[in-house]
């Protein structure tokens, strides 16, 4: 036990290090963040990207691919940021600190998650390094989703914007799903596929720092994109290929509800999305007459989850905790749908 405190004292200094970049990203994020609601709350709307995503709407004559590559445009710096977190965090943050910081108790050990990933303001392709490493350095399954679900389903600029644009009645919905997901999704997951949750993944990694730390971060931002990179890239290039396929006529009806609910939440769990594209996508749909319940879905699925992130899931946790993320973000849609419908 005395050399493993030693050698923790040793590496110290250098966990600041993802503070550092986790500080860097906050700065750039909130600089844009401020950007966007500025503009609307003077405009009254939000700008939509319909070179990335447009559904039900006559949009632009882009291929899947050339939709990839704009949706990448947008997301690459926040990528970085996640990547350089993930790689610092794998390089120079103990397990055991981990385990230290988030305590014991699934309660309150998601809240801390959920705490620590909200001001990140990461979509969920960009959060998807940073989930992966926490999984790889032992932290167990729960409080990683917690963390991976809050960045963007929590991030504050994107629920004031929902209850700029949307009323109380939609957004607090957003807002209460969005809470419920973060505390009860990895706890449940961990228990649909059999692992306990007071239990960590992995095994502690208790070997000294290299003499080199610029070396090892080197390393490390290597491995964690090389580990994480291509399965977002894949997952971008099929939900990109899923949105194409779908009718237009789907989501311009105000039709039966229910089906129209379970329509846009079953589109929004795969899809890729930039920050904020969810708002102006279901500004949009409302337009097109389609129920309230349904714009809940999407603003809450949407940027929840998707494709690229549940293939980060399953790289590391396996297909079990893939699809039943999948499976209960999907159900938590379609339920806040029907309330708020």
């Amino acid at each position: 036990m005395a050399t493993v405190e030693i050698r923790e004292s040793k590496a110290r200094p250098l966990i600041i290090t993802p503070v550092i970049i986790a500080a860097a990203l906050f700065l750039y994020k909130s600089s844009s963040a401020f950007t966007v609601l500025r503009s609307t709350w003077s405009a009254g709307t939000i700008a939509g990207k319909p070179g990335v995503v447009a559904l039900g709407q006559q949009g632009l004559a882009l291929s899947p691919l050339e939709r990839s590559i704009n949706y990448f445009a947008v997301i690459w710096p926040a990528l970085v940021f996640g990547i350089l977190i993930a790689a610092a965090v794998r390089a120079f943050v103990s397990p055991r600190w981990f385990i230290r910081l988030l305590g014991r108790g699934p309660i309150k050990t998601q809240l801390m998650a959920g705490l620590a990933g909200a001001p990140l303001m990461l979509c969920s392709c960009c959060v998807a390094p940073i989930f992966t490493t926490m999984v790889e350095t032992s932290v167990s399954l729960g409080p990683a989703l917690g963390l991976m679900l809050a960045s963007p389903s929590l991030n504050p600029a994107a629920l004031t914007l929902t209850f700029m644009l949307f009323g109380p009645g939609i957004a607090g919905m957003r807002l209460l799903l969005a809470l419920a997901a973060v505390i009860f999704v990895g706890p449940l997951v961990e228990r649909m596929i059999g692992i306990a949750s007071t239990g960590y993944l992995g095994k502690i990694d208790e070997t000294e720092v290299e003499a080199q730390p610029v070396l090892k971060f080197t390393r490390s931002i290597a491995t964690v994109s090389i580990r994480t990179v291509p399965a977002l890239v894949l997952g971008v290039l099929i939900s990109m290929l899923i949105v194409q396929g779908l009718p237009a006529q789907v989501f311009a009806s105000s039709g039966a509800k229910l089906l129209t609910i379970l329509i846009v939440a079953t589109a929004a769990v795969p899809l890729a999305l930039p920050t904020f594209l969810e708002i102006p996508l279901s500004v949009s749909l409302l337009a097109a007459g389609i129920p309230a319940g349904a714009a809940v879905a999407l603003l809450f699925a949407g940027p929840a989850i998707n494709l690229p992130s549940l293939f980060s899931i399953a790289r590391v946790s396996g297909w079990r905790a893939a699809a039943a993320v999948a499976i209960l973000i999907w159900s938590m849609a379609v339920a806040g749908g029907l309330l708020a419908g």
